[in-house]
């Protein structure tokens, strides 16, 4: 893990990998979700075993904020969410700057209970927001 969740106490960093695992339990084909700084490094993240292992990886994970930034650059308002889709996978990422939030699911997973997770995360990411300001 990155070295955000470092600056929790072990258990507040347990609970908030415990309701991610539960929000992961809610959607049928959702795989994991990874709450990233700036840069794509993960300060926490929870994952079911059959979420693909380079999702998870700090590369990838830098690669989808710096695609939001892109996007950010079409002239039609700040990138506020992302989904891209894939053969197998799907990728959906809310911006919650400095927070990037990231969500892994089989491609025939429903976006719309994806998307619907949104508010839920909300309240994580402002939990990880000030210990990325911090850093």
């Amino acid at each position: 893990m990155g070295s955000g969740v470092q600056c929790y106490p072990n258990n507040m960093a347990d609970e908030l990998k415990k309701h991610l695992i539960q929000l992961i339990s809610r959607v049928p084909g959702l795989q994991a979700i990874v709450f990233t700084d700036r840069d794509g490094v993960p300060l926490i993240k929870a994952a079911t075993d059959s979420a693909p292992e380079h999702a998870l990886r700090p590369g990838f994970l830098a690669t989808v904020g710096m695609a939001m930034s892109q996007g950010n650059k079409l002239g039609l308002g700040k990138c506020n969410k992302m989904v891209s889709s894939y053969s197998n996978y799907q990728v959906v990422s809310f911006n919650r700057h400095p927070v990037t939030i990231t969500l892994v699911a089989s491609s025939s997973a429903n976006t719309g209970m994806i998307l619907n997770l949104e508010e839920e995360l909300n309240t994580v990411s402002q939990t990880l927001r000030s210990v990325v300001e911090a850093s």
